[in-house]
């Protein structure tokens, strides 16, 4: 049976841990007003809806409507129970909880149950696949490669390196005695199955496993590197399935979370073996892709945590052209590019290895070339700036790119290095620099690029509520704020219920919570609130903007436009039966009705 966590130790843990600190370990967040907003983590946007209130301690979207405590806000970006939510808060707030930890969590509670198999199938595999490199005669050859190779076993260990069994069914039958259905696994990406005789077989047979996890840590999918040379491909990679997408996972991206929000900053290398390199070098921030380009879904991730961003590519023609195409990307998304130039022939591994980890944070990661910079550097590569054709070439593809910076001071520093650099006249650059200015003005008229600013909220369509539904928001957020004001609508209301069924089982609720002995606290009755639904209207109505101090008067006005809906609603009906008994040349009961709607009119 689950252990009930006391209310007063819920108290205690919330107002221990600010709400701000543990959104910003998540979102990018910069203070505007007594709130602070940032990207909605739970839905794709550019601009800014998501706030939070230090004071309230919630948060809402008015985007999606999502909102929450700091205990839903956990339980809803990622994905966990509540009870593991406290624990989290009480980890970071420092503060001894009494709870069963033997008592079996279930980590994927909130997604659809096959893919909860396997996420499951896929941590309990990475187990093994670990103790095996690690534990085991079959695994001696597969460890001694990695250590050859510069991997330490503290990384071993924080990165759950494991190695697969050449078998072609180990993991066949691993899988099948612990319950699981062979054809998810497969679905999973764990296993395979023949065409000729419907058998299953082991994807990843002889390999080093490199475990994939998605943003909540889970694992959901396997880099496979080939020990033996002839094994081919060199890495396979879990295919695409209905937990592992590729193109949205960035490699370490869960670990990396909080060192990137707290340096402000995240550094992109092209593999993972190169993070795992510079996680031992001590740059705790490193992100890389999974067996594809960057792409927009990958910036959008990045986005909500961070505007800057370090390149750390390969320093041959590949890696370069990978630069170019991710900044590209990043810039246009709003991002502060910087690239980190490696000596040619050099890896980030290769690097650390020949040089150390001191040089490597130094004189690469901390000596990176600005954007513009790395675009001189980048249209110089394959050309021979001796030969006239390419010279030109050369500089009509930097002017071009210096006509689209939005600096002036920026502009003028390359303008003037380009004209330096090859003699040319400062005049004639300047005066091409304008015609290409005009041709960009013109091009640009209808779009307007992402700007490089923090997030500032924007004034979000207000929505437009009819006004017994307006007054009922109005007279939930003082009641929220204020017990006795709570008795006291309700006194004044009677008989008489709100009209939108989840403002009735708000207002229900809070009776609920204030007969508990609770005091008004928006995250405290956010908790006490069972239903998702209405939490987030519960959140909306707390960001509205009331004055702390009302009158007597205001109060009973939004009173009286809930009272006199159910009125306003029978008149209309009335009117709809005296116009039939019209039609049906009743006049009687048509003169009848007409002396009703004018009493209900009087009441009013």
């Amino acid at each position: 049976m689950a252990v009930k966590i006391p209310e007063e130790k819920i108290n205690e843990l919330r107002q221990a841990v600010d709400i701000v600190d543990v959104v910003s370990d998540y979102v990018q967040i910069k203070k505007q007003g007594r709130n602070y907003i940032g990207l909605c983590p739970f839905h794709g946007e550019n601009t800014p809806s998501f706030s939070v209130s230090p004071e309230k301690q919630i948060f809402h979207c008015f985007g999606c409507g999502v909102g929450g405590n700091v205990f839903t806000f956990l339980m809803d970006i990622d994905g966990i129970t509540f009870r593991e939510s406290v624990e989290r808060i009480a980890e970071k707030g420092n503060i001894q909880i009494d709870i069963d930890t033997s008592e079996p969590v279930n980590y994927t509670k909130q997604i659809p149950n096959d893919h909860a198999k396997m996420i499951e199938a896929h941590e309990l595999i990475a187990k093994f696949y670990h103790h095996l490199l690690l534990n085991t005669d079959e695994g001696t050859a597969a460890l001694e490669y990695l250590l050859n190779r510069g991997f330490t076993r503290e990384s071993i260990s924080k990165f759950q390196i494991g190695y697969s069994l050449p078998e072609w069914d180990f993991s066949v039958k691993f899988l099948e005695k612990r319950g699981y259905s062979l054809e998810l696994m497969k679905r999973a990406g764990l296993i395979g199955a023949r065409d000729n005789d419907d058998s299953y077989f082991d994807r990843f047979r002889n390999r080093i496993m490199f475990p994939l996890q998605n943003s909540k840590g889970k694992i959901v999918g396997f880099s496979a590197r080939a020990i033996e040379p002839d094994d081919q491909p060199k890495y396979l990679n879990t295919s695409e399935t209905e937990v592992f997408n590729k193109s949205s996972l960035l490699y370490n991206f869960h670990a990396a979370r909080s060192h990137i929000r707290k340096q402000s900053f995240a550094v992109l290398f092209e593999g993972f073996a190169d993070v795992i390199s510079a996680d031992a070098a001590g740059i705790k921030n490193g992100l890389a892709v999974m067996g594809t380009s960057f792409t927009q879904k990958h910036a959008q991730e990045l986005r909500r945590l961070i505007d800057a961003v370090t390149l750390c590519f390969d320093s041959d023609q590949a890696g370069a052209e990978a630069a170019y195409k991710a900044g590209n990307l990043l810039v246009d998304q709003g991002f502060t590019i910087t690239v980190a130039i490696l000596p040619n022939g050099l890896d980030p591994d290769d690097y650390i290895r020949k040089y150390g980890t001191e040089k490597f944070r130094t004189d690469v990661i901390g000596n990176g070339y600005t954007w513009m910079a790395y675009k001189l550097y980048y249209f110089r590569q394959g050309k021979n700036l001796q030969n006239e054709g390419e010279k030109l070439q050369y500089i009509e593809e930097v002017i071009t790119e210096i006509s689209k910076l939005t600096n002036p001071v920026e502009r003028d520093l390359y303008i003037r290095q380009l004209a330096e650099e090859f003699s040319l006249s400062l005049d004639a650059l300047t005066e091409q620099l304008k015609q290409l200015n005009k041709t960009h003005q013109n091009k640009t008229q209808t779009q307007q690029p992402i700007q490089n600013n923090p997030p500032v909220a924007t004034k979000t369509a207000k929505k437009i509520y009819p006004a017994n539904i307006a007054a009922e928001r109005q007279l939930i957020a003082r009641m929220l704020r204020d017990e006795a004001v709570a008795y006291r609508v309700i006194e004044m209301l009677g008989e008489t219920s709100f009209y939108y069924d989840e403002h009735q089982a708000i207002l229900t609720y809070l009776c609920g919570y204030y007969e508990e002995g609770n005091h008004p606290d928006p995250s405290n009755f956010l908790h006490f609130l069972p239903d998702k639904k209405l939490r987030m209207i519960v959140s909306e109505i707390e960001m509205l903007s009331i004055d702390t101090e009302f009158s007597e008067q205001e109060l009973r006005d939004y009173v009286n436009h809930v009272l006199k809906y159910p009125k306003m609603l029978m008149i209309k009906e009335k009117q709809v039966e005296q116009k039939a008994a019209e039609r049906k040349n009743d006049h009687e009961t048509a003169i009848k009705i007409a002396m009703e709607i004018i009493e209900i009119r009087k009441s009013l």
